[in-house]
C-alpha cells in the first residue's frame, strides 16, 4: 500500500515490520530486551548504561508527550503486530531539516533482514513525512550488521570518528553514514 488509505499505520508499514507510537505496554518489553542488555545498550547509546529501578515511567522508552525534536516509534511485526524492537528518530533539525536515526531490534528478531525495512520506513517517515533533507546514523565501527542494513537501505559511509564511543572499559571507533533525500528511493512499497 503506497498511501494513507487503508489501516492507520499502512503508510509506515512494509512487508514485514511497521513502525507505530510507542505504547505504554512496549516500555517494559523494550526494557527487558534492550536496555537491560548491558553489552548492546552500551554499544547502542552514547549515554552510560544506569541501573533503574523496574518502574516505566523511568525507562528510557518511556514517551511522556511528542517532541518537535524527537519521534519515537516501536516496531512491530506487520503480520501480528508483534513488538519487535524501537526506532526513531532523534535531533530533528527543522531548520537545517536533518535528523539522526536509531533502532534496536530485539535478539530474537535479528538477523531476518527486518532492520532494512524498518530504516527504510523510517527514511520515508523523514523524508516524506517530515521534510527533512537528510538523515544520519553513527554505530561502533565493528557493527557490520547495521552497516550492512543501512548501506541495503541507501547510507553512505561518510566518515570514521576515531576513538568516539567508550564502551565497556575502552574506546572504538564509531562511523558516520547519511542518507540525503534526493538520494533516496522509497522501496517499502514493493
Amino acid at each position: 500500500m503506497s498511501g494513507l488509505e487503508g489501516s492507520r499505520i499502512a503508510y509506515l508499514s512494509g512487508e514485514h515490520v511497521a513502525l507505530r507510537a510507542r505504547q505504554p505496554d512496549d516500555v517494559p518489553i523494550l526494557q527487558a530486551q534492550l536496555f537491560d542488555d548491558i553489552v548492546m545498550r552500551a554499544r547502542a547509546d552514547t549515554r552510560p548504561w544506569l541501573p533503574l529501578p523496574p518502574d516505566p515511567s523511568l525507562s528510557p522508552y518511556a514517551v511522556t508527550a511528542p517532541s518537535d525534536d524527537a519521534a519515537f516509534f516501536s516496531v512491530v511485526s506487520a503480520a501480528e503486530d508483534e513488538l519487535v524492537g524501537e526506532a526513531l528518530l532523534w535531533g530533528i533539525d527543522a531548520h537545517n531539516r536533518l535528523a539522526h536515526v536509531g533502532l534496536a531490534l530485539i535478539p530474537e528478531v535479528r538477523g531476518r533482514g527486518w532492520s532494512v525495512e524498518a530504516l527504510r520506513l523510517l527514511c520515508r517517515y523523514g523524508f516524506v513525512v517530515r521534510g527533512l533533507n537528510r538523515l544520519q546514523l553513527e554505530t561502533v565501527a565493528d557493527n557490520a550488521a547495521m552497516i550492512r542494513a543501512a548501506a541495503r537501505a541507501g547510507f553512505r559511509e561518510e566518515g570514521l570518528l576515531r576513538q568516539a564511543a567508550w564502551v565497556l572499559g575502552s574506546f572504538v571507533d564509531s562511523r558516520v553514514m547519511g542518507l540525503l533525500a534526493t538520494d533516496w528511493q522509497d522501496e517499502t512499497t514493493g
